[in-house]
Order: C-alpha cells, then structure tokens, then sequence
C-alpha cells in the first residue's frame, strides 16, 4: 500500500564523477632535470573494452629512484634516496585517451621478504613503475604494472613469472619506440581483447 507523500524515484548509481580531473592537478614524477639517471618517456592510450578512448582519467605512478630506492621511509635498504625525487606522479588522461610518465628508469627492487644486503634470499624484481587507474564509472581505482620489454631481467620478476600467459605477461611490457632516446610505448586496456593484467590489493 502506498503511504501519503511517498514517492519512489531513481536515483543515479553512484560513480566517479562527472567531472573526474576537477580538483587535481597533474604531478610530474621527474621535478628537475637535475635529477640522476637514465631519463625515459612511456607514451600511451587508455582503451575501453570497445577499443575507444578513455578520457578524463587519472594514473598515479609509484616507482623508486635509479639506484632502485623508494622515497619512503619503510624502504630499509641501505640506498641513497634522490633529493627533489619523490617516485609519485599523477597525468590526467587527454581527449585522445593519451598520457605520458616523464621520468628517469627505476632500479632494480628487492622482493618482499628478501634481504639482499644482508644475503638473505636475493630475489629482485626488474625495473618498473607501479600504475593507479582511476575514471568515472569505476568505483575502485585499478592497479597495474609498466615494465620496460628490452630489460634483461624480466624474464626472472617474479611478479612476470606468475602470469603463465605469455599473451597476458605482455601486456605489462612498454615497447621501445624505434630511433627515440629513451621512448616507450604502452596502452592500457581496460576490458576485453588485450586486456591489461590489474592486481588486486
């Protein structure tokens, strides 16, 4: 029975949104052009699961310095942090989809549970960046990986090594752009054919 004053209405699913850049501004990873190490650029696209353009999205970027050391103080290896470098970014996605990470190559990290100065264990994840996706439509933001695919190391990562797919393994890998210095290329696919691999945290 249908109570006096009641009326029913629908209400709009909650997302992110509409406007998801507003109240963000884009943080560069590289702050200076002083800082050590090799400089590299990972261009690319967000795709949705049709192949078409995600705009207005957001990717945050953690990664650790050239001598593969986190600004953070849970970081315990005795390695020199770089002043003026914090590892984190964050790049608005254009109308094209398109971003770009500005930054200096990552060194090699430890695997969790390892202690490499000390001897113990030794296992060593290969360079990479670790990448936040955040849209409107998503309620929780994904994350992913950006590994560089003309590194010798990735064949022992140990994140790599647990993705059997090599189809799948590869969609974590930027391709070096021919005759630039330092450029790579990577897409991130957000459903369907190529699909990006996303991590649960």
């Amino acid at each position: 029975m249908k109570q006096a004053g009641m009326k029913r209405i629908v209400t709009p699913s909650q997302t992110v949104g509409p406007y998801f850049h507003i109240g963000f501004r884009p943080i560069p990873p590289l702050v200076s052009a002083g800082i050590p190490g090799e400089r590299i650029t990972v261009r690319g696209r967000v795709l949705d699961g049709r192949g078409e353009p995600v705009p207005d999205g957001m990717l945050e970027t953690w990664q650790a310095n050239s001598r593969g050391k986190y600004a953070h103080p849970d970081d315990w290896q005795d390695k020199q942090t770089t002043p003026g470098f914090t590892g984190f970014g964050r790049i608005i996605t254009g109308k094209d989809g398109g971003f770009c990470i500005d930054t200096i190559r990552p060194g090699t990290v430890p695997w969790p549970g390892t202690d490499s100065a000390r001897g113990i264990g030794g296992r060593r994840q290969a360079p990479h960046i670790v990448v936040s996706f955040f849209a409107r439509g998503l309620l929780k933001h994904l994350v992913t990986r950006v590994y560089f695919g003309d590194d010798p190391q990735i064949g022992r990562d140990p994140v790599l090594l647990r993705i059997e797919d090599p189809a799948r393994r590869g969609t974590l890998l930027a391709r070096r752009e021919a005759g630039q210095s330092g450029a790579y290329r990577w897409d991130i696919v957000l459903q369907g054919s190529g699909e990006t691999v996303f991590f649960d945290i």
